[in-house]
């Protein structure tokens, strides 16, 4: 009989079973047709990165770093902190390298990164505040001051970090780093330095851009985030941010240190 349906009477059916006119499906052709699933199951979807997976996450890092560090001032002694820091900085700056340019960032790499840098911040804390009585403490308020009013900078939008922006704060971060770089070498093999590392104005001066360049950094951190909340980034984006954030809030810290030793002299 034939069908009142013109879908099955179209030549395209006809050509779909394999056949023209008169076709009939076999049974093992029949068995597979109405044996397949009526629908695909949809695929799980991935839920994307929220302002609370990074408080979190960051929390995690940052909390980590203090743990590691609180350790190593208790445990450490002082005669050897000075060591046991350039080598944590040195693997710190190895996994920090890792990360950013691998766009490996996840739980364990994060984690791990955190500890060692605050095996380092540890012990540098801990041969400053033998030095000068207080400093940590100063260095902590001046960081979490810096934070804050990073933050009401970007809440308010009186700074917005636009591309161009951003691309000058980054330059301007691997000049300075390779300036840190020149005076250490200088420093260690030959009697003079360029003098950005030691009291006085030039280095009061060096440590107060340092400091401002940081809370640049921090608000690139910012815009990170909401970038990526904005743009429904996978959850897994939060270990990248709390890995920014915690850069950030150290350099800060660590060039606070030195300005107020700078200032204590």
């Amino acid at each position: 009989m034939q069908s009142h349906n013109p879908a099955f009477r179209s030549d395209r059916f006809g050509r779909h079973m394999g056949g023209g006119a008169g076709y009939a499906p076999g049974p093992q052709q029949l068995h597979d047709m109405y044996g397949r699933p009526a629908y695909a199951p949809p695929a799980p979807a991935q839920r994307t990165m929220t302002i609370d997976d990074v408080v979190v996450k960051g929390f995690m890092a940052l909390g980590t770093l203090m743990l590691t560090g609180a350790l190593t001032w208790a445990l450490v002694p002082l005669e050897t902190a000075l060591a046991i820091a350039v080598v944590a900085f040195v693997l710190q700056l190895g996994l920090g390298l890792f990360i950013s340019f691998g766009q490996k960032a996840n739980a364990p790499l994060v984690l791990a990164f955190a500890g060692v840098y605050g095996v380092g911040v540890g012990a540098i804390s801990h041969y400053y505040e033998t030095l000068y009585n207080g400093i940590v403490f100063q260095a902590v308020i001046g960081t979490a001051l810096a934070f804050g009013g990073t933050l009401a900078v970007h809440a308010l939008r009186i700074i917005r970090m636009t591309p161009k922006l951003a691309r000058f704060v980054v330059a301007a971060g691997f000049a300075m780093l390779g300036l840190m770089l020149v005076n250490l070498l200088l420093t260690a093999f030959t009697d003079t330095s360029l003098g950005i590392r030691e009291s006085g104005p030039l280095g009061i001066a060096f440590s107060v851009v340092a400091i401002l360049l940081g809370c640049f950094f921090l608000l690139m951190d910012f815009d990170t985030i909401e970038q990526g909340v904005y743009a429904g980034m996978p959850e897994k984006f939060a270990w990248y941010c709390a890995f920014g954030l915690v850069l950030s809030l150290v350099w800060i810290y660590l060039e606070l240190l030195r300005l107020l030793s700078y200032l204590r002299e």
